[in-house]
């Protein structure tokens, strides 16, 4: 797997992950400034976190069965 798989996945979580989290700061109350200020910093932690891992696993080999989102694993069609 590239570079560009890996930057793509810690870009895919970081928007997922900042766009729950910032609408959960908007929902409550927060400033904008605010809510898009810790949206980024735990985006970035939660992408960090989740992407890291599978990038030390795939470079073992090891893959995960069950999700099957590795290039290797993926049925081809």
């Amino acid at each position: 797997m590239g570079t560009a798989f890996w930057i793509r996945r810690f870009a895919l979580v970081f928007a997922g992950a900042f766009t729950l989290i910032a609408a959960s700061h908007l929902v409550r109350g927060r400033d904008i400034e605010h809510a898009l200020g810790e949206a980024a910093l735990w985006a970035a932690v939660t992408a960090a976190v989740f992407t890291a891992p599978r990038i030390v696993q795939s470079r073992r080999g090891q893959h995960c069965a069950v999700c099957r989102d590795t290039p290797e694993l993926q049925d081809p069609r």
